[in-house]
């Protein structure tokens, strides 16, 4: 990190990384390293003397899955987690951690979030956000209960955005996770690209190979975690790695088939792990990108 000049942070995540019989551990020394961390994790082992420690070990902020309503939440997780959810959010902020609601979004639960951001504000989480489902090969079988028409997306986050508007003034910040937020301002004219930057610079959008590694729990290196994209391992020098061949192929940006066409390519390019998911290619179009050719 000091050879790359960036500051490192960590999400520990799992399954549920606290059950791990090295969780404590593990967040020990990265205290003592002061490296600043947050956990993606469940509800289910949660509790105040639980949320005390971590907040003393230093976590910065604990994101919990609620991945629709009730219903809907509990039949694509389990009975009960989704007003088990719900409770363990007083106990993390009680700790003086940040509560984060993330949700999986697919056609199994897109109607639900409008209502579902009423839900998240009401309960003063910190922050919403939200990211599509990645299928995996044998999904593709089930296409029709997961896929959403591209128009059908656009008119979901506008929906979001309007929610997001209403709620502008409450205790809750909505992180605008999904890179195809910055095509939806784009065209409402919410936001514009700046003048004076350089044509061949990223500056915003997916972070896959300029910005974080995933390390799997056998001590794989990954470009991103939400695909298969294998790039090194911990025995191998990081910056090794980060500046290596296998890093590269993720930032050939002149190769997104719709993307290198568009004027937002330095900005956003979509989710590649989800055109990844879909089509077995990186850079093929955007599932949900609505934007014409």
């Amino acid at each position: 990190s000091a050879r790359l000049n960036r500051q490192p942070y960590l999400y520990i995540t799992g399954g549920d990384p606290i059950l791990h019989p090295h969780f404590w551990d593990l967040l020990e020394l990265v205290c003592s390293k002061k490296i600043q961390f947050s956990i993606l994790g469940n509800p289910f082992h949660l509790d105040d003397d639980v949320c005390r420690r971590l907040a003393s070990l230093g976590c910065q902020k604990y994101q919990l899955s609620l991945d629709g309503l009730r219903a809907t939440h509990d039949r694509l997780r389990q009975n009960g987690s989704f007003d088990q959810t719900l409770d363990k959010i007083s106990a993390i902020k009680s700790s003086g951690i940040r509560c984060a609601i993330m949700t999986t979004v697919s056609a199994a639960n897109v109607n639900d979030i409008p209502q579902l951001i009423d839900i998240v504000v009401e309960k003063k989480v910190d922050v919403f956000s939200f990211a599509r489902y990645c299928p995996v090969g044998k999904d593709n079988a089930e296409k029709a209960s997961w896929h959403i028409q591209p128009t059908d997306y656009r008119m979901f986050l506008d929906k979001c955005w309007q929610k997001f508007s209403q709620y502008k003034n409450s205790a809750t910040t909505f992180s605008l996770k999904d890179h195809l937020w910055m095509l939806y301002l784009y065209e409402n004219g919410l936001w514009k690209i700046p003048d004076g930057l350089q044509d061949n610079m990223i500056y915003e959008g997916c972070h896959c190979a300029h910005s974080h590694f995933t390390i799997t729990a056998d001590g794989q290196l990954m470009a991103c975690r939400r695909f298969e994209s294998y790039v090194g391992n911990i025995n191998e020098k990081m910056y090794a790695v980060f500046t290596g061949k296998k890093m590269n192929y993720y930032r050939r940006y002149d190769q997104f088939e719709k993307c290198r066409k568009c004027e937002l390519l330095r900005f956003c390019r979509g989710c590649p792990a989800v055109a990844y998911g879909y089509s077995g290619d990186y850079y093929a179009p955007d599932p949900q990108c609505w934007k014409e050719d």
